[in-house]
């Protein structure tokens, strides 16, 4: 990480989906020690400019896509691509897992252990391939208990060893639904120690929806024609 680069994000469900609204949850990400909020929630109301002028929190309008089918998953992101900064898939099924690393448009495959699916190095490949970040969820390992805790473990700590063997573009999220569920960037960092990951990995993996952000704003803007090309106002001006 550089000096220029963000500060640690956490990426949250608000009403309806989750049980706080946007300000709760950019009020405790404050709280909290974290410099943006991802709001995965599009039926989510809230007025971003709004809510970082009064927490001084960088809140990111996001679409978390769930469809049972890559065809339905791709209608949806060709739907929401032209108007979200961040734009993600959820997994947890081969096929869906599959869809979401090959497509330069998604953002994000979200929660691909959630379900009977798995990651394995041709979907690493991909990933890295495409672009696409895989999201290492960190809430089943914070929230559940006895088997399914050491599951969750075994499950992030392969997902790791896959992800680091190819150089996948990752990011790293508690993935709560609630104020009450979301934890401080220490205590993540706390939990990857456990887990055998570097503090600096936790960090940079948190880190990376604020870069994500940043680069699709640009993307979204008015003057961006292609990577290293934009519309030069002067110009257009003095015409």
């Amino acid at each position: 990480m550089t000096a220029t680069d963000p500060g640690p994000y956490e990426a949250a469900y608000a009403r309806p989906d989750g049980d706080a609204t946007a300000a709760r949850l950019a009020q405790t990400a404050r709280r909290y020690g974290y410099d943006g909020l991802v709001i995965r929630t599009r039926e989510a109301e809230f007025d971003a400019e709004a809510l970082r002028e009064r927490y001084d929190v960088d809140v990111v309008p996001a679409v978390e896509v769930v469809a049972d089918e890559p065809p339905s998953a791709s209608g949806a992101v060709g739907n929401f691509r032209p108007d979200y900064p961040l734009v993600l898939v959820r997994g947890g099924t081969d096929a869906l897992n599959r869809f979401a690393v090959e497509q330069d448009r998604v953002d994000v495959l979200a929660a691909p252990l959630s379900g009977e699916g798995g990651f394995n190095h041709v979907l690493a490949k991909a990933a890295a391939s495409h672009g696409t970040r895989v999201e290492f969820d960190l809430g089943p390992a914070l929230r559940e208990s006895g088997g399914r805790r050491v599951r969750a473990l075994k499950g992030l700590r392969k997902l790791r060893e896959i992800v680091g063997h190819y150089d996948a573009p990752y990011v790293v999220s508690a993935r709560p639904d609630s104020h009450l569920e979301m934890r401080s960037p220490r205590e993540l960092v706390a939990l990857g120690a456990e887990l055998g990951f570097e503090e600096e990995w936790i960090r940079d993996g948190l880190a990376e929806w604020g870069r994500l952000a940043a680069r699709n704003r640009e993307r979204l803007s008015a003057e961006f024609i292609s990577p290293g090309v934009r519309v030069d106002r002067c110009e257009e001006d003095d015409r």
